[in-house]
């Protein structure tokens, strides 16, 4: 449980206020180094598309739903594809807003809002809401997805049919992970350890830990981490999702004994289990 500190009426500023205008400080100070180059990545200003990109035309970004979504001067939403951003009620009933959700918000408006961007898609380019699914670039370069991870205000959230440029979003985030950035100063996305993963189900997560074993039953690879498969944090890959893993040169025996990070939505199934369908949802951590 996160305990958040009371207001404080004897001050010259409430801490409430107070933690929001440094939030509003640290914004802005993140914003600044990203545009002008101190905080850079693959893609910094003046750089091409990467070839992994297919061109998706320019349009000029007109409205800023959430941290991770824009509306363009064409009236085509755009989820920008391989990120997750703290999310927004948007008149959700019962939907609490996450943490810092306006902080990423207003990160996401300082770099787009009002600019032309140029689109790129790795994949599949429109999901089932009709949105677009592309990397964002401005007009000076700048990679929106990387500088969002960059600054802490996303996480890697990809998917088994949109995997361009995974692999440099993970470096991206890594960074910002390590140095607390954003939204890794707050216990709401901290990285879990398999014991806690119960406590947090239907969450999306990061899990870390060590595999003790895998079992292969009728298809579906398991990575069992713990000696109880009943109750015990597990990774399921369904069989036609193992295809991927081959693909890459991973065989089930290459996580036994392995420390590794999986990331994915938290469900009950005979125990807390993550369902993984590519490979860059886990990063092996040691051997």
């Amino acid at each position: 449980m996160v305990i958040f500190p009371p207001q404080c009426h004897d001050t010259v500023i409430p801490i409430k206020r107070y933690t929001s205008l440094m939030a509003t400080i640290r914004i802005l100070i993140m914003l600044a180094l990203i545009l002008s180059g101190a905080i850079a990545g693959p893609e910094t200003a003046g750089a091409q598309m990467p070839d992994a990109l297919q061109s998706g035309g320019t349009a000029r970004v007109v409205a800023v739903i959430d941290g991770d979504t824009v509306i363009l001067d064409n009236g085509r939403q755009v989820r920008l594809v391989g990120i997750q951003a703290p999310k927004l009620p948007l008149g959700r009933p019962g939907f609490a807003k996450w943490p810092l959700a306006d902080e990423a918000k207003s990160a996401l408006e300082g770099l787009v809002l009002g600019r032309r961007v140029s689109l790129g898609y790795g994949g599949q380019n429109i999901d089932r809401h009709d949105r677009l699914l592309a990397h964002l670039f401005t007009d000076d370069g700048t990679w929106v997805q990387g500088a969002l991870l960059t600054a802490g205000f996303a996480r890697v959230y990809s998917f088994p049919d949109n995997r361009a440029l995974v692999r440099e979003m993970l470096v991206h985030e890594r960074g910002s992970r390590q140095t607390d950035q954003g939204i890794w100063s707050h216990p709401y996305y901290g990285v879990l350890d398999p014991d806690a993963s119960a406590r947090h189900l239907d969450q999306y997560a990061l899990v870390e830990g060590r595999v003790t074993d895998v079992a292969v039953v009728r298809g579906r690879t398991f990575l069992n981490y713990g000696p109880d498969w009943q109750s015990d944090f597990t990774v399921s890959v369904a069989a036609r999702d193992w295809q991927r893993f081959e693909d890459a040169g991973i065989s089930p025996d290459d996580y036994p004994g392995r420390r590794i990070r999986v990331r994915g939505w938290l469900k009950s199934r005979n125990g807390p289990m993550i369902d993984v369908t590519h490979p860059e949802q886990i990063e092996v951590l040691s051997k």
